[in-house]
């Protein structure tokens, strides 16, 4: 046997037709294609055998059928007039079955959407001759939820490939399609999906859109009809023959050439096999598209391809963003201001820019690509950061770009790079270091890029100065941090901070006593007004009566009458030195001595008269006051209380000189009650002692009960009404008591809230 290529022409077409399992309308195939591939060829006996791959797409999230096990292909010949020949047929088992998965991070797959492939394998052994051949696959039935063709539940579908007579005889192998279209697109975003195919012998290929075909029906679900009918569920490859009918798609919206709707439509590039377009409606579409392979301007196959695009929203996965490491930069530094995907990198003192990528998400992120323009050439990388040098200032150029390699996930921010000399902020100061004053503040920035044209000096919080050369003066001590900020007109700016040590004595003290005459004892706050010191500073009081401080600001109490001198020493922490003194500054005057006693020396409601008898000494008059219930300028006073309760009663000595003195009293009117219980009474209606109660002063008593018992433990009497008594009877309206001893017991509640219980015997007389 002689085994060679030939360069001979056959026209040979191959129609390809997937089965599932069972007996079941699935709702389950999404789509499919068939390659052939030539492993020999027998000159001898004039016969080139292929190898068939059938890939096929299913719903794994529909609950429909499981790839076929054995799958059923039927082999056809052409018989002229668009007959065909059943020649036989070939059985095999999937292998490969596997996931696919979604290989665009922007588009979010919805839950309910999930492929599975599976690809089957044969060879057959082909005639030279001019016939031409297919292998056709056929199943039902598509997913109920496509949109653009008529009752989708119900179609089945045959998924073929054609091979010319030329292509047998020449040992030809069919193109294979590169990549498999995304199941998902985004409704709104441009679609830009690359449908080409590779072709071995380098043939040409013309890609266009076509109807996918439709073979089967629902004969045999559930068990009615005929499965293996041309119109069930798994048409027999022997009885259902060539041609197949095409799906019929929704018109006039949804067409073979416009599967997907909108306006405009999209488009399949008939030489690159490019699909573009928006699409515009969401839903499920199925899809044609045919491959036709030409040799010398000649057609010697065709291949088809069927599938199924679904349009959802999607979300916007990536988002291109920049930021800056600081921490790499060595000199000056870098801000950044951003307009929507434009960021400005302004550099000043730095010419390299260490671009920090913030883009997000991250885990949607397949790569990186930078463009940066120095001016003179382009330079080009692919990390997520960078760190680039620029050799001189100027403005330049750029742009990152998220995902380059996929045209609808990607982002792109683009970049203004401003690189500008730096700004030396820096001054010197000058000030009297014992006295306190003003300093007077110089200006010593530059720029390399020009003069200084702002000034921004911090000497103490929101205390700012934005002349060139200011003067200012603290109002406390301490090291004073004093910072400088200095701009050009590129807005390029440095900081210049230095710590100024501000110890000064004050230039002048100042003393306010809240007192310069007072009476004895004398309690004055002398007011520390001057400035600048602290808890730093040494400060030497004199009082002038032999008593000193070390305080700010004193209080001190002069106990001796008389005119006194007070000073003032201030030291600062570097040793500088003030004092003022004030001669015959405070006077401290004689003041009276307020006394008094008054009996009785207890007040109840039955006596609530006092004489109030002045002990003061040193006065000349005085008042008396009651507890603003009454005032008297007697100087020994009788005062009635209108009231018990207590009462603060003071008085006011007054001094020649004007001086006071108070004494105060707080004297209590006690009230009482006083309750008695007779012994026994008489109940005989004669007005005397008819019933049984307490006597005495009862009105300021609370709580009260009273409750009548007799020698059998029997309550036969109770009350809680101090005025209300017990008239012989049982509860004072019952059978009349016998006359005897009977026991009773009283509590009440104390004006002052005392408990207080009586028991005794009390004799019933008739």
């Amino acid at each position: 046997m002689i085994v060679r290529r030939m360069n001979k022409w056959i026209y040979f077409p191959i129609l390809l037709v997937f089965l599932w399992m069972g007996e079941a309308k699935a709702a389950h195939i999404i789509g499919g294609d068939v390659t052939y591939q030539c492993i020999s060829v027998n000159d001898i006996q004039k016969r080139t055998r292929f190898r068939v791959t059938f890939t096929m797409y299913r719903d794994s999230k529909g609950g429909g059928a499981n790839f076929d096990v054995d799958a059923e292909f039927g082999l056809y010949k052409s018989a002229g007039d668009d007959k065909w020949v059943y020649v036989r047929s070939f059985n095999t088992s999937p292998r490969d079955i596997k996931p696919v998965d979604n290989d665009n991070p922007c588009i979010i797959v919805p839950p309910n959407i999930g492929v599975e492939r599976a690809t089957y394998e044969f060879e057959v052994d082909i005639d030279w001759g001019t016939e031409v051949y297919q292998i056709a696959y056929q199943r039902c039935c598509r997913n109920g939820t496509i949109n653009n063709i008529i009752n989708p539940g119900e179609a089945g579908a045959v998924f073929s490939v054609e091979i010319f007579a030329d292509a047998i005889s020449t040992c030809n192998n069919s193109p294979v399609f590169n990549r498999f279209p995304p199941t998902v697109i985004c409704n709104g975003e441009p679609l830009r999906f690359d449908h080409s195919a590779t072709d071995a012998e380098g043939d040409q290929l013309v890609y266009e859109f076509c109807a996918p075909l439709t073979s089967g029906g629902t004969d045999g679900e559930g068990g009615v009809g005929d499965p293996r009918s041309c119109t069930g569920v798994r048409p027999a490859s022997i009885r259902c023959l060539p041609p197949y009918d095409e799906v019929m798609f929704q018109l006039p919206t949804f067409s073979a050439n416009n599967p997907i709707g909108g306006n405009p439509q999209i488009s399949l590039n008939p030489t690159t096999g490019l699909i573009t377009g928006v699409p515009m409606i969401n839903g499920q579409y199925v899809v044609g598209v045919c491959v036709k392979e030409f040799r010398d301007g000649k057609l010697i196959g065709t291949i088809r391809r069927d599938f199924q695009f679904n349009v959802t929203v999607c979300q916007i996965a990536v988002s291109a963003a920049l930021d800056t490491d600081a921490s790499k930069l060595k000199d000056g530094y870098v801000e950044i201001s951003q307009e929507g995907k434009l960021f400005n990198f302004k550099s000043c003192g730095s010419k390299l820019i260490p671009f920090l990528n913030k883009s997000t998400e991250i885990r949607n992120i397949l790569g990186y690509e930078w463009h940066i323009n120095d001016g003179s050439k382009i330079d080009t990388f692919k990390t997520a950061n960078l760190d680039y040098t620029f050799t001189r200032f100027g403005r330049f150029s750029g742009q990152m770009i998220l995902n380059p390699e996929l045209s609808d996930c990607t982002d792109t921010a683009q970049i203004i790079i401003d690189i500008f000399p730096a700004v030396d902020a820096n001054f010197d100061f000058s000030y009297d270091t014992c006295v306190a004053g003003p300093i007077i503040f110089s200006d010593l920035s530059a720029s390399g890029a020009g003069p200084i044209t702002a000034w921004e000096w911090a000497f103490e919080p929101d205390t700012i100065s934005r002349v060139q050369n200011p003067v200012f003066e603290y109002k406390t001590p301490g090291i004073k941090p004093v910072a400088l900020t200095a701009f050009d007109g590129n807005g390029c700016k440095d900081t210049k901070i230095i710590d100024l040590p501000y110890l000064p004595v004050p230039a002048l003290v100042v003393i306010e006593p809240t007192k310069f005459t007072a009476c004895v004892p004398a309690d004055i706050y002398f007011s520390n007004l001057s400035y600048p010191i602290d808890e730093t500073y040494t400060l030497e009081w004199d009082f002038g009566d032999g008593q000193f401080s070390d305080q700010i600001s004193p209080s001190h109490r002069y106990e001796e009458t008389g005119i006194f001198d007070v000073s003032l020493k201030i030291t600062s922490p570097i040793g500088c030195t003030t004092e003022a003194n004030y001669p015959n500054w405070v006077e401290v005057l004689e003041s009276p001595l307020a006394n008094f006693v008054y009996s009785p020396e207890k007040l109840t409601n039955f006596e609530k008269t006092a004489v109030f008898t002045n002990l003061s000494e040193n006065q000349i008059s005085v008042l008396w006051n009651f507890d603003g219930s009454g005032i008297s300028f007697d100087l020994n006073p009788t005062y009635t209380f209108p009231d018990t309760g207590m009462y603060l009663v003071s008085l006011i000595a007054f001094h020649e000189n004007g001086c006071t003195d108070t004494a105060t009293a707080n004297i209590d009117v006690m009230p009482l009650v006083t309750l008695v219980m007779p012994n026994a009474f008489t109940p005989n209606n004669d007005g005397l002692n008819d019933d049984f109660r307490g006597y005495g002063f009862v009105d300021a008593i609370a709580d009260y009960k009273m409750s009548i018992w007799n020698r059998w433990g029997e309550m036969i009497f109770e009350t809680d009404n101090p005025l209300t008594g017990w008239n012989g009877s049982k509860n004072n309206s019952g059978q009349e008591s016998p006359v005897g001893v009977y026991v009773y017991q009283v509590e009440y509640l104390a004006p002052r809230g005392d408990v207080k219980k009586l028991t005794g015997h009390v004799t019933l007389v008739r």
